[in-house]
């Protein structure tokens, strides 16, 4: 398979940039390694060897080339940073938080001791406030509260 160069255009400005931002403050590893691949690729080296430098995988490489060539006139910061990705969305809000914590807080049903993780689940899914919650949902709840 031929190797596929892609030679990335950056100015001076962007190329100093991308080394500052590499070499110097706090910034997540992906960031990091996006701005490695831009590096690499205006010097020229090829996608397999920059995925094996940086140990990559080649679509990665790919990836952030293609959404640089798209993206070019944008901040370089922008390009770097991770998208927002799309995931199960928040059931547990601050209603349900101020929920479970006023059941907590009040009287155990008869026939208890005490509120168990259990009981504040059911009595939280009975009072109509979520469909269902798992008491280790409800533990996590507490900690954060406590």
């Amino acid at each position: 398979m031929p190797k596929r160069r892609r030679k990335v255009p950056l100015t001076k400005a962007q190329r100093t940039e991308l080394e500052t931002f590499v070499a110097h403050g706090k910034k997540s590893a992906r960031e990091i390694n996006r701005a490695r691949v831009l590096l690499l690729a205006e010097e020229g080296k090829g996608d397999s060897e920059i995925a094996r430098l940086l140990g990559l995988s080649r679509g990665t490489v790919y990836n952030v080339c293609k959404k640089y060539q798209a993206k070019a006139h944008h901040p370089l910061g922008e390009l770097l940073q991770e998208a927002p990705r799309s995931g199960r969305p928040i059931q547990i809000d601050s209603r349900v938080e101020a929920q479970v914590t006023l059941i907590a807080c009040s009287d155990p049903p008869a026939g208890a001791a005490r509120w168990t993780l259990h009981l504040i689940a059911d009595k939280v899914v009975k009072l109509g406030v979520l469909d269902s919650l798992s008491h280790e949902s409800v533990r996590q709840l507490l900690k954060k509260t406590s």
